[in-house]
């Protein structure tokens, strides 16, 4: 898997973790290995101006998600294709606002929200309530095998 991350945020964010994260989430998805992602971290402005060219929609937005080959998770015994997920656009300032609303850390926001994106590529929505259910629900326990795999805020590679 190609997995490229440029921060352009003006923040500090732990571009690693978040790499390793989304390797981890295309795996369990049975994303092809060879699959390619870029993660863009933004500042406001700029998330703003993206969120209103390509969504209608006014401000800035937490995360988000430009889908390319429209890609699909795989399916036991059907290998996956290859191709180019997409481009998932990240604001770790307005993810630093969530994150202290939800009494939890910037980080820990900025993963939630590069599953979700990640999801989104994938063919993901929550606009129905069924959909909402599945969505929540498979992000939940990615993130919580996640949380198990590499520990709470532990650098990467480190288990508990």
């Amino acid at each position: 898997m190609s997995i490229e991350l440029l921060n352009e945020s003006g923040l500090s964010i732990d571009g690693l973790r978040i790499s390793q994260l989304a390797r981890f989430v295309m795996d369990q998805m049975r994303v092809h290995h060879q699959a390619e992602l870029c993660i863009s971290a933004v500042d406001e402005e700029t998330i703003a101006e993206l969120n209103q060219r390509w969504m209608d929609k006014a401000g800035p937005t937490d995360v988000l998600a430009f889908p390319m080959d429209q890609l699909r998770p795989g399916q036991v015994n059907v290998e996956p294709e290859e191709g180019v997920l997409g481009d998932l656009v990240l604001c770790p300032a307005v993810a630093t606002r969530q994150a202290a609303e939800a009494g939890h850390s910037p980080q820990d926001e900025l993963e939630l929200l590069t599953v979700h994106g990640i999801l989104h590529l994938l063919g993901y929505d929550h606009a129905e309530p069924a959909e909402r259910q599945e969505m929540f629900g498979l992000q939940a326990r990615l993130l919580a095998e996640w949380i198990g795999m590499a520990g709470p805020g532990a650098p990467p590679g480190v288990t508990e």
